[in-house]
């Protein structure tokens, strides 16, 4: 078999062994998938007229279902990859690891793997809420087939991208609690952007915070593609982002990986 055979077989087998994980021990998975429903709920049916009035619209709760749910996709994703850190460290800390060293497999394939199985569970998660979101009443009529295939891309580079900062997050703590709370800011950074209220409404000192980070631009770049709103030059802005963050959490991950093995 050629290099590139044997690293898609074993890559392939990582892949396998952590989607039986999470399929059988699915409530860190659920823990993590309620939050995002929780947060669309509470924020749809509690302050749903109260956030819609307060952007202008008046209190119209159907037009700020179609506002928020972006935001809360994007947030679904941010939390699902925290299930990724704990799964890694994990597998570090209970030898698993060590033992996969010693044997004749393609060493990048344990950590593809998890990337793989973290994105198809992102893609999972952000199916079934946006399943939640359609049967509470958000709509995407005047989204094209393209826009679809293209927010749906834009959500898969994110998770990956994410995806590969969690890796090197799990990589670096010395237990699953560590982990969970180092991949936090992948949680919090969705509160703090553009999900919940427009940046020209928050104040002129935290705006920065809000707009200097890759989740506003992926959530802006979404609702355009969904909703039919200006994008401007937020998807070159999010695919820089994805860039960036795939690059920065490769190489973090690989090299914090390779020197556990000297």
């Amino acid at each position: 078999m050629s290099a590139f055979s044997l690293a898609a077989r074993d890559s392939s087998t990582m892949l396998r062994r952590n989607l039986l994980h999470a399929r059988r021990y699915p409530s860190l998975t659920l823990n993590l998938l309620l939050t995002p429903v929780m947060m669309l709920l509470l924020f749809v049916y509690v302050f749903g007229d109260v956030m819609s009035a307060g952007m202008g619209g008046g209190a119209d709760r159907a037009a700020y279902i179609a506002y928020v749910v972006p935001g809360i996709l994007m947030m679904t994703v941010g939390g699902t990859v925290v299930g990724t850190a704990v799964s890694v460290s994990n597998d570090m800390t209970e030898g698993i690891i060590a033992r996969f060293r010693t044997m004749a497999i393609h060493r990048p394939s344990i950590l593809v793997g998890h990337v793989v199985g973290s994105v198809l569970q992102c893609v999972m998660s952000v199916l079934l809420v946006g399943a939640v979101a359609v049967a509470i009443g958000f709509r995407a009529t005047d989204a094209t087939a393209l826009e679809w295939l293209a927010a749906f891309g834009m959500t898969i580079l994110i998770a990956f991208a994410l995806t590969w900062i969690a890796v090197g997050m799990g990589l670096i703590s010395p237990n699953a609690e560590a982990a969970s709370n180092n991949a936090l800011p992948l949680v919090v950074l969705p509160l703090i952007s553009s999900a919940f209220v427009p940046i020209d409404s928050m104040p002129g000192w935290f705006r920065p915070i809000a707009e200097y980070q890759p989740f506003t631009p992926a959530i802006e770049t979404l609702r355009g593609l969904l909703l039919g709103t200006e994008i401007g030059n937020s998807a070159w802005i999010a695919l820089a982002w994805c860039a960036g963050l795939t690059v920065l959490g490769y190489v973090w991950s690989k090299s914090t990986f390779d020197r556990g093995a000297e």
